[in-house]
């Protein structure tokens, strides 16, 4: 049976930078993940927003969740 993925040691060697646009595709998302995770993309009070949401939609998703379930 052949693997879905292949082995890791495929991608090893030079055969990995051939293709020189899509090292450099990769080397630009590595590079905007460094600075992204550098700096804090939120304002305190957009942070303060989003919280509130996340947890009125998780109360919400409980809820309906438990809403069929035989009460024990």
């Amino acid at each position: 049976m052949t693997p879905a993925f292949p082995s890791p040691s495929r991608f090893d060697g030079p055969e990995r930078r051939q293709n020189p646009h899509l090292r450099e595709l990769v080397d630009e998302m590595l590079a905007s993940i460094r600075i992204a995770a550098n700096q804090d993309l939120w304002t305190p009070d957009e942070r303060t927003r989003c919280e509130a949401d996340m947890l009125r939609i998780m109360a919400t998703v409980r809820s309906k969740a438990l809403e069929g379930r035989p009460k024990s």
